[in-house]
């Protein structure tokens, strides 16, 4: 008899339990995007789902809906929306020397 071996769909939000571990990773993603701002957006989506995003929608005043098309990747949120969720999570950005 031959064994099925089920899959599933890797979730990088089920991996980031602290703020280390979601520091490390923003990190790591802005370090892979170069210059793909729809990168970082679904990073950020990740660190959104991580931490809740009905709590997200609420400190940021925008929808649930919007938050999760705006954070997929597959569009380039502006960047008065980036600055809103970064806010809403805690998160500070900052520029260094490259």
């Amino acid at each position: 008899m031959k064994e099925t071996l089920k899959m599933r769909r890797w979730n990088s939000a089920e991996h980031l339990k602290t703020e280390e571990d979601i520091r490390l990773y923003l990190e790591a993603c802005l370090d892979e995007a170069g210059d793909d701002p729809a990168f970082i957006a679904k990073a950020l989506g990740t660190v959104a789902r991580a931490r809740g995003m009905t709590q997200l929608a609420k400190d940021t005043g925008l929808g649930r809906e919007n938050l999760y098309k705006a954070l997929s990747g597959e569009h380039n949120p502006s960047f008065g929306t980036i600055l809103k969720v970064a806010r809403a999570l805690d998160l500070k950005l900052t520029i260094s020397p490259a």
